[in-house]
């Protein structure tokens, strides 16, 4: 079993810094229970050039990951359980393991998925558990036609837009430590991935999600989400919930993502 096992103290600043790039007050400091998902500001595990992968992220198969043998990574979605807030200022532990790493075949080409697990704790007192899926898969095919997204729901309770630029991409990869180029290289993610734009991160969406969940409903004690469409930094969004029921709906009504939330 790989294990991977991560220290931090959970710099107040980078919340801080987070709260700013929304466009929200800037309430936390040393001392103040963290919002859901602000872990993933921490934890950092920086690596020399030599050792990233074309993309920017860590090369696999040198680390935790295993090398699947295919060169496109997606974060394709994740569950968190939440036990207790982290604590702001404090020493924390993340300890990490691959739960699952299988290879199959799709109707597009080969596929691999990987499911990671961490387990965060403060003073020993296990805080949340997150399950992070990622898919690896070729690169696409310029004549093949892309896939039909999924429609969105548009029966929401209640709705909000979001719009999106590099600026807030740049900031969300730089504050997470996230090197993967398609958020910030628009050659790249054009011309070697595929995509239209910059992508939108993935854990931005669901970071968002979080946020509204909590201030609408409560206080979380889970949440899993589901990533189903590539969302452009060029495009405005509408984030919705019904309910337990969260989604984002991208600008020509497909479903970018979608979530449900536990109180």
């Amino acid at each position: 079993m790989r294990v991977e096992t991560v220290t931090d103290v959970m710099d107040p600043a980078r919340a801080a810094a987070l709260q700013a790039a929304l466009g929200q007050g800037r309430g936390i400091a040393a001392g103040s229970p963290l919002p859901p998902f602000f872990h993933q500001l921490h934890f950092w595990s920086p690596v020399a050039p030599d050792a990233l992968g074309r993309d920017g992220h860590p090369r696999v198969g040198g680390g935790l990951i295993p090398d699947m043998g295919l060169p496109r990574r997606m974060w394709a979605g994740g569950r968190l359980r939440f036990e207790t807030p982290l604590i702001a200022g404090q020493l924390a532990e993340k300890r990490s393991t691959v739960e699952s790493a299988t290879r199959k075949q799709g109707r597009s080409g080969p596929l691999a998925f990987v499911t990671l697990r961490h387990e965060i704790r403060q003073e020993g007192r296990l805080c949340l558990t997150e399950w992070q899926d990622l898919v690896y898969r070729e690169d696409p095919d310029p004549e093949a036609p892309p896939p039909a997204p999924p429609q969105a729901r548009t029966d929401e309770s209640t709705s909000r837009p979001q719009n999106f630029d590099s600026t807030l991409l740049f900031r969300y990869s730089a504050l997470t430590f996230n090197g993967h180029r398609i958020h910030y290289d628009l050659d790249y993610a054009r011309d070697v991935e595929g995509y239209a734009g910059l992508v939108v991160h993935g854990p931005l969406l669901a970071q968002l999600l979080m946020l509204m969940a909590e201030a609408e409903i409560g206080p979380l004690t889970a949440f899993s989400f589901r990533a189903t469409a590539p969302l452009m930094h060029t495009e405005r969004a509408t984030l919705c919930r019904d309910g337990s029921d969260l989604w984002v709906r991208g600008s020509d009504g497909r479903q970018c993502m979608t979530a449900r939330a536990e109180t």
